[in-house]
């Protein structure tokens, strides 16, 4: 006959499902890591990205306009409309070599 007592206690789990439940409970967090979106490198691109058309857009138009004005007012034209494009044109592209020279960490200059 089965003895009473015997049948009332648990059942102990083997080490090795432990063993299993904690390499599945290690797994399923580095699936996660993995799968966790890093937006932080995403945005930054994208701010980048931005920052480098407003730059050449900024320096081409702004060198456009002040051209236009200059001549005019002082009737030069088409000299200064060239010569301030051509200044928005340096100016921007000098602008963008020093973002594109700025490391990841590294925060931009001002000015």
């Amino acid at each position: 006959m089965v003895d009473d007592q015997s049948a009332r206690e648990p059942i102990a789990e083997d080490a090795r499902i432990d063993a299993l439940e904690a390499r599945l409970k290690a797994a399923r967090e580095r699936e996660e890591d993995r799968n966790r979106p890093k937006s932080s490198g995403v945005d930054a691109n994208y701010r980048s990205a931005n920052r480098v058309m407003a730059d050449l857009l900024g320096g081409i138009l702004g060198g456009l306009v002040i051209g236009w004005v200059i001549d005019t007012f002082a009737g030069t034209s088409p000299w200064g409309l060239l010569a301030m494009l051509f200044i928005g044109i340096v100016v921007a592209f000098r602008n963008i070599f020093r973002i594109a020279n700025l490391r990841p960490g590294d925060t931009p200059p001002e000015g």
